[in-house]
């Protein structure tokens, strides 16, 4: 087991977001294998700090849904920075990892600082 810490500060989200992804999944290893959710965890430092390019933190929006009609829920990135900074990191990595049953027990191998 390694621990990986990876200061975020003036760093972009997708760039950080897969090579996170990558370590989590055990690919910078050398005992790799696929079947296995890895042991490797990765801490981040100054999440408040991280970055997107152009106009991308005025102009992306997250969404959900409440599951009745009309209630689609939107927030803009400024908004999830300033109130829940972990969440959008947390939303981009699980988003990059594969999508089978180890998805979860690599998200919990990632620790994120305030």
């Amino acid at each position: 087991m390694k621990d990986h810490v990876i200061d975020v500060k003036n760093k972009r989200l997708g760039r950080v977001s897969t090579e996170i992804a990558l370590i989590l999944q055990g690919k910078k290893s050398a005992a790799y294998n696929p079947k296995d959710s890895g042991s490797d965890r990765v801490i981040i430092k100054n999440i408040k700090e991280i970055s997107l390019s152009g106009k991308k933190a005025d102009q992306k929006v997250y969404y959900r849904h409440a599951g009745q009609l009309g209630h689609l829920k939107e927030k803009k990135f400024k908004d999830v920075l300033e109130k829940t900074p972990e969440k959008i990191l947390r939303h981009a990595v699980g988003l990059m990892l594969p999508k089978n049953r180890l998805r979860a027990k690599r998200l919990r191998r990632l620790i994120i600082e305030k």
